[in-house]
């Protein structure tokens, strides 16, 4: 099920100390830190190989700009050579 906004507002971190993760599918997540930080991420794979993106913190970026970014970021990767995805574009 896609995230929405209250969704994300309401995010709190895990009671263990770990990261939590909370999946809008298509391999974009919200990770949530021990410390409340929240940070939209792509998980995607390359040659089996399985790599992630951070798209940017939440509230700097909005759920939609997540989505637009994770949809420019997999026009990318469709098909090789790769282009190889610039953190700094996004940030």
């Amino acid at each position: 099920m896609p995230l929405n906004d209250r969704q994300i507002k309401n995010a709190k971190p895990a009671e263990t100390g770990k990261k939590t993760k909370l999946f809008d599918g298509g391999g974009l997540y919200l990770e949530v830190t021990p410390a409340g930080g929240k940070v939209f991420r792509l998980k995607y794979r390359i040659d089996g190989k399985e790599k992630i993106f951070t798209i940017g913190k939440y509230p700097t970026i909005s759920l939609v700009e997540a989505r637009q970014a994770a949809e420019n970021a997999r026009c990318l990767l469709v098909s090789p050579p790769y282009f190889y995805i610039q953190p700094f574009v996004y940030k």
